[in-house]
């Protein structure tokens, strides 16, 4: 038995909305339950990640407890996933939800007002910016001025570069790829043209990626039903069957300690993915990968066994990801373009492909996605299908 996603709903998205975190929530979720011809009445299921969370600004600013009352919800169970294998998490924990009758119909959402939130001092994707004190892996990296994921993407990045010759250009093939795809996404935050020459004006962030290779800070929520195989029947959309999932990590849980710092735990995880089902690479119709910054396309391309390691340049300079292309990424111009969900827009994304109303975008005959979120140790992957 297979549980399924029977409803998607993104919120309208933004910059600075300066737009309150409920009312992000309560859209999407008012979306996602029409897709799947669902009311209040039907969901008895609520999960999400990570939960409230006040320690960084606009990151988690809605948890379970007011989700439940603002919706008017009566759940049979309900979980916050504050650590996991990614911020996958809360689909694949809902999966198991529904398999074994703790729900029939599981609201998974996320909602992030991080671009409201910042200020010049303070910002979620700046550890330790707030004067909290560090602990575990980040009391080293945080020391030694590492304080972003772009740094720590960077060194990845450099030795990835060092050891296979890639170069700036195939990374903004990456970055203007995806603002191509987001041209057609009336959700993006990003719809201007992005050319190449664009791309490397671009300010430095962290060496060797640019302005143009780390996703932007948005206001917004995303929400998925996650539904039981005998109640997806009864949706209105078709289901998107959760054919396997993969969790794996092989590694230490940090950043800068894994053997071969041009895998990440994505590696493990999609190993642990292909163990689960009778599909292959080559089966799969579009992707939605993680992209919080570009350098992580194409490791997640390797790790899912798209192209061999090392041949991830080659694969995206023959034109494979892009618009046209045999294997399309991030078809709503992913978090590099449309906005920063944690990967939950990236999913949101291949159910449209999946359920054929990604306008304008749209891969002709698309039936099974793959989906890998997080960076890092962080990982997990998934194919939906339809059939």
């Amino acid at each position: 038995m297979k549980a399924a996603i029977t409803g998607a709903g993104l919120s309208d998205l933004g910059r600075n909305t300066q737009r309150p975190a409920m009312a992000h929530l309560a859209e999407a979720a008012k979306r996602a339950m029409a897709m799947a011809g669902l009311t209040r009445d039907d969901i008895d299921g609520l999960c999400t990640y990570p939960g409230r969370s006040d320690a960084s600004p606009g990151n988690s600013p809605l948890g379970t407890g007011e989700v439940r009352n603002a919706l008017g919800l009566k759940t049979r169970w309900h979980a916050a996933i504050p650590e996991g294998p990614s911020q996958m998490a809360p689909i694949m924990v809902a999966a198991m939800a529904v398999l074994t009758g703790q729900a029939r119909h599981v609201l998974c959402f996320r909602t992030l007002t991080e671009s409201s939130s910042q200020t010049a001092g303070r910002r979620a994707s700046v550890s330790g910016s707030g004067g909290e004190r560090m602990g575990g892996w980040l009391s080293w990296l945080v020391a030694a001025q590492a304080v972003s994921a772009a740094n720590w993407a960077g060194w990845m990045a450099t030795r990835y570069f060092h050891e296979f010759g890639m170069t700036r250009e195939h990374l903004g093939m990456v970055a203007t790829g995806q603002r191509a795809f987001a041209l057609h996404n009336p959700l993006a935050v990003m719809r201007k043209p992005l050319t190449m020459d664009d791309y490397f004006a671009g300010r430095m962030i962290s060496s060797p990626l640019g302005l143009f290779d780390c996703d932007i800070p948005i206001d917004g929520a995303s929400v998925f039903i996650v539904s039981a195989p005998d109640a997806a029947m009864d949706c209105a959309a078709p289901p998107l069957w959760s054919e396997a999932r993969g969790t794996a990590l092989d590694s230490q849980e940090t950043w800068d300690q894994r053997a071969d710092l041009t895998t990440m735990g994505s590696h493990d995880a999609a190993a642990d993915l292909w163990l689960r089902t009778d599909f292959k690479p080559h089966d799969i119709d579009v992707l939605g990968l993680y992209d919080g910054f570009s350098i992580f396309v194409p490791i997640w391309l390797e790790a899912l066994g798209l192209c061999g390691h090392g041949e991830a340049k080659d694969f995206i300079a023959e034109g494979n990801i892009g618009p046209g292309g045999r294997c399309p990424v991030n078809t709503g111009g992913g978090q590099l373009s449309a906005g920063r969900l944690h990967g939950f827009g990236l999913i949101h994304e291949t159910c449209l492909q999946l359920w054929g109303c990604a306008d304008g975008r749209q891969v002709e005959g698309a039936k099974l996605a793959a989906c890998g979120t997080g960076g890092g140790f962080i990982a997990g992957s998934m194919l939906l299908r339809r059939d």
